[in-house]
């Protein structure tokens, strides 16, 4: 496949987003960038959430996982469901309460302005990173199959990509976005589709005996029994839960979305169908995994266990390089289907980026307007003045995400989703804690302590994790990493917190 027609074929892509943009941008405020006028239907918000909350680390790096842990990730994915009922009939009762346009304005009136700042300083970093992370992982399967043949490096494609991103962003906002994102979900659910027919035909295997096939393998394997192992099956339903609480919950990326529906009745209906379709697609997504490997397989492909730096690894080695993990789909969609099928692969691949890239962008912008600069508090600030410094701020998120990006590629290992949930791990953890103590307690904290503890529980976290295995009698943390640096930031505000609480809220 030419390089120079999937080239084009991005190109008209951004041309149809560019369009959708024009369109829902016309007489667009300052209140329609921030939650969308509060007029976004919930079945659309809901089914363009999909891509959000999967984006091109799920379209890439989830089947990739299945060659090593089976059907492993499919636990954390069963404790995301149960994590929307908390997010649902908890939090969103609570914001529509207040009728907050950031969510993170409950803990000024909660807990005081300092804690206010510090939550929305933890979610600007948080989903910096989270966002950059997906961002950076598409960019380097875009470089190395479609631009790299043409010439074009790695900082120039990021360079562009960032810049059509803002064209279609930065006027519209969530209104914009609402719109974008169910187009760009139903490309990559299509692509997702046809990519498992594709194999399935070619391999001449019925879904019944392509699952058969991948038993045999190993592949489905779900639940892991050993509590000391780090993928335990009740460490990761917890994990899970708790991930989807704060990274959903209490994120104003997503949040933003939901509050921009009319209704709290509504917003929940949304919540809830999100949760039911993410599980399904997922679980798709893992299928197309094991048919990948399978896949390769009928081409040469086989795993073998090689030594690396001392350590033994599976690899799974075609045509003699190792493909293991975020390489396998787009090296077999490039280089072992028809063109049709590269064509597919890419379509998915793009729209898969941009529900997490456009609505990150959006959503730091929101927060750091309203939460650190309080541009709509501001006496005297006329619309057009908070336009101007909207969109200055848009920029430079936009910059930020440029320098992010080249971070990540410097420390790249080969398979981002658990890096991307370790992340989480310590980011989130003291934002949980926050909205824990001041949701389920009544006392008032001392806020000049917050931020010391809010960075001081993370640290801890890390050092613990770097020796859990030997302080903790081989015990493994996983993705409860969230929850012991939520319940440590939580112990330590508890313990130097005070009298009752500041605002009856």
């Amino acid at each position: 496949m030419s390089p120079l027609i999937l080239l084009s074929i991005i190109l008209v892509y951004f041309s149809v987003l560019l369009g959708i943009a024009f369109y829902t941008s016309r007489h667009s405020t300052n209140e329609s960038f921030f939650i969308g006028n509060r007029s976004s239907k919930w079945w659309l918000v809901a089914f363009g959430m999909i891509g959000t909350s999967l984006s091109g680390m799920t379209f890439i790096s989830v089947p990739g996982t299945v060659g090593k842990a089976g059907f492993d990730y499919f636990q954390v994915v069963i404790g995301y469901f149960l994590g929307y009922f908390a997010v649902a009939f908890i939090l969103l009762p609570l914001y529509y309460k207040l009728k907050l346009t950031s969510i993170y304005t409950y803990l000024e009136g909660r807990l005081g302005d300092t804690s206010y700042k510090t939550g929305a300083l933890f979610f600007i970093l948080s989903r910096t990173l989270g966002a950059t992370l997906r961002l950076y992982l598409v960019i380097k399967v875009l470089e190395k199959f479609v631009l790299e043949d043409m010439g074009i490096s790695f900082e120039v494609t990021s360079i562009v990509i960032l810049a059509l991103i803002l064209l279609y962003t930065f006027r519209g906002g969530v209104k914009t976005i609402v719109w974008t994102d169910t187009l760009q979900t139903t490309f990559m659910l299509l692509a997702l589709v046809i990519c498992v027919g594709y194999i399935l035909h070619a391999l001449n295997l019925s879904t019944g005996a392509a699952w058969d096939a991948m038993q045999l393998k190993g592949y489905t394997k779900l639940v892991q029994p050993d509590p000391l192992k780090g993928n335990f099956f009740l460490k990761q339903l917890l994990g899970g839960a708790f991930i989807t609480i704060a990274m959903t919950g209490l994120d104003q990326e997503m949040m933003q979305k939901n509050i921009s529906v009319t209704n709290l009745k509504d917003a929940q209906k949304n919540m809830l169908t999100l949760s039911f379709l993410q599980m399904c697609v997922v679980f798709i997504f893992l299928l197309l995994g094991g048919l990948l490997y399978l896949y390769g397989m009928s081409k040469g492909g086989s795993f073998q266990h090689i030594m690396v730096n001392g350590k033994d690894t599976l690899q799974f080695i075609l045509d003699g390089k190792n493909i293991i993990g975020d390489d396998i789909f787009p090296v077999l969609a490039f280089r072992y289907m028809p063109p049709v099928i590269s064509i597919i692969f890419i379509i998915g691949l793009i729209s898969a980026l941009f529900p997490s890239a456009d609505g990150a962008l959006t959503a730091l912008t929101s927060s750091y307007c309203i939460d650190i600069l309080g541009i709509r508090r501001r006496q005297g600030m006329t619309e057009q003045q908070q336009k101007r410094t909207r969109q200055i701020v848009h920029y430079t998120f936009a910059v930020v995400f440029l320098i992010c990006v080249f971070l990540f590629r410097m420390v790249d290992n080969g398979s981002l989703i658990q890096l991307l949930l370790a992340v989480a791990g310590y980011t989130y953890g003291p934002l949980l804690a926050l909205f824990v103590f001041g949701i389920f307690t009544k006392r008032n904290l001392r806020n000049e302590l917050v931020p010391v503890i809010c960075i001081a529980a993370p640290v801890l976290c890390y050092i613990l994790k770097q020796h859990d295995a030997e302080w903790l009698g081989g015990y493994v943390i996983g993705n409860e990493l969230l929850i012991i640096n939520a319940a440590v930031t939580f112990l330590f505000l508890l313990i130097t917190s005070k009298g009752r609480r500041l605002v009856n809220i």
